[in-house]
């Protein structure tokens, strides 16, 4: 019997998975040459901007209960890009690698697993790089409870897993669906409290917001990362789990429902 024939599913899945992991690394940071700089420039961009405004607005006053305001957006601002480049990076995952479906070992769904898995690791990265230039700078952005900052960024990042599965399917049977989905990666920002606080809200408005999952994932981390910080109210880990189960099961399903679909498309 030869080498390839007795190694097991799990080894042979685990080859592919590593393969397309380098693959895919090697051309989402040197295909770019950019690619690094507007990962790290976009967010600082926004922070520069948004503390701006606030300070014009307020006279250079915060209104953020228990968190500093710049610390305070930043954690929200990496935790939200974690979700959303999970969501629309899969758009293309599966046209992007359909040459390697005619190897029967390699199936649609792992390209998105992939590339959700080496945006959380870049998004890790680019957050830590964040916190250390932010305690160089003298800002409280050192996480007071590590383990539940870290559960939270965990929980983000499974989240824009289940959207990440769900989009690579709709994405690629129905094109249309990617612009609608990338026209609403901004309304998400602002709804879901990333560079404004949501407490201030009526609460009318704000019992809508709390639908979204990623205020409850945004909320969670930012507790982890500031203690005396009063979270939005509402907040809750099982739903954002929920969430998080239904939208991966339902991603999964859909994969092995129309596997033969995406294949052929």
């Amino acid at each position: 019997m030869s080498t390839l024939q007795g190694r097991t599913p799990w080894q042979v899945t685990r080859s592919v998975w590593f393969a397309m992991f380098m693959r895919e690394a090697v051309s989402r940071t040197m295909a770019d040459r950019m690619g690094w700089f507007w990962m790290i420039a976009e967010p600082v961009a926004i922070i520069a901007i948004m503390t701006f405004i606030r300070s014009f607005v307020s006279g250079g006053h915060q209104f953020i209960t228990g968190a500093e305001f710049i610390p305070w957006m930043i954690v929200g601002m990496m935790g939200f890009f974690l979700v959303r480049e999970g969501m629309t990076r899969s758009q293309g995952a599966v046209n992007a690698n359909k040459a390697l479906f005619a190897y029967r070992q390699v199936q649609p769904v792992d390209p998105v697993l992939i590339r959700v898995y080496l945006e959380g690791l870049l998004r890790t990265f680019i957050f830590l790089l964040f916190v250390l230039g932010g305690l160089l700078l003298g800002l409280e952005l050192f996480p007071d409870n590590a383990i539940k900052a870290l559960f939270g960024w965990i929980s983000l990042w499974a989240l824009g897993l289940g959207l990440g599965l769900v989009v690579s399917v709709t994405g690629t049977l129905i094109p249309e669906t990617t612009k609608i989905i990338n026209m609403v990666s901004l309304p998400l920002l602002i709804i879901s409290g990333v560079i404004l606080p949501l407490n201030v809200l009526p609460h009318y408005l704000l019992e809508y917001l709390m639908l979204n999952p990623i205020v409850h994932g945004l909320e969670f981390i930012r507790a982890g990362f500031f203690h005396n910080y009063r979270v939005v109210h509402g907040t809750s880990e099982t739903y954002l789990w929920l969430w998080v189960l239904a939208l991966n099961a339902l991603g999964l399903l859909l994969h092995i429902r129309y596997k033969e679909r995406l294949k052929a498309q």
